[in-house]
C-alpha cells in the first residue's frame, strides 16, 4: 500500500464531492479486513507498526470520507485550499442574517419548552443542509469554484452546528 495516495484513491473512488456511499463502506471494510493489526500479531514489530499505520490511515480516511462537511475539506485541501482557516471567514450576508434568525428560533423553542417548534425547525435545518450539500456538489464536481465550494463548507459547517444545538435542546427538553 502507498502511503501518498489520496484518500479517493485509497478506496478506489473517484475523485468527486458526490460519492457512492456503498462503495466507500465497502472497500472500507475490505481494506479493514486486510490491514487490521490483529492479523499482524505474529508478524515482526516493525511488521506491526506499519500495520497500525495503515488501519489509522485507512479509519482517518472513511471518516473523512463518510462525513459531509470533512469531505468538502478534504476536496478543497487537494485544490490547496484551506476552508476553515481563521482568515477565511467570507459568508453571505443573508446566510448570516438567517443563522442568527435560527439561532433565535432555538432559544425561543428551548424558553418555551416546545418540541413542536424544535420538530418544525429541525426539519427547516435539515432541508438548509441537503440543499448546502447539493450546492457544494455542484461547485465542486461540475463548476469547480473552489472559491465559492469554500464557502459554501463553511455554511455547512454552521449548519452541523445548529442541528447538533437542536439535539442538545431536545435532549434538555427530555430530561
Amino acid at each position: 500500500m502507498d502511503f501518498s495516495q489520496t484518500y479517493f484513491e485509497l478506496f478506489g473512488l473517484p475523485q468527486a464531492y458526490v460519492l457512492d456511499r456503498a462503495r466507500l463502506d465497502a472497500a472500507y471494510r475490505e481494506l479493514q479486513t486486510t490491514v487490521h493489526p490483529d492479523r499482524f500479531a505474529a508478524q515482526p514489530g516493525a511488521e506491526q507498526r506499519v500495520a497500525m499505520q495503515w488501519a489509522t490511515q485507512v479509519n482517518e480516511a472513511y471518516q473523512t470520507l463518510k462525513h459531509p462537511v470533512n469531505r468538502g475539506v478534504y476536496l478543497l485541501r487537494l485544490q490547496g485550499i484551506d476552508a476553515l482557516a481563521a482568515d477565511n471567514t467570507k459568508m453571505s450576508p443573508a446566510f448570516l442574517v438567517q443563522q442568527m434568525e435560527w439561532r433565535e428560533s432555538i432559544e425561543d423553542a428551548r424558553a418555551d419548552k416546545s418540541v413542536t417548534a424544535l420538530d418544525a425547525l429541525s426539519g427547516d435545518l435539515r432541508a438548509a443542509h441537503r440543499r448546502i450539500e447539493a450546492q457544494l456538489a455542484e461547485l465542486i464536481d461540475t463548476a469547480h469554484d473552489f472559491a465559492a465550494a469554500s464557502e459554501a463548507v463553511r455554511q455547512l459547517r454552521f449548519m452541523d452546528k445548529l442541528i447538533a444545538e437542536v439535539g442538545d435542546v431536545y435532549e434538555e427538553l427530555e430530561s
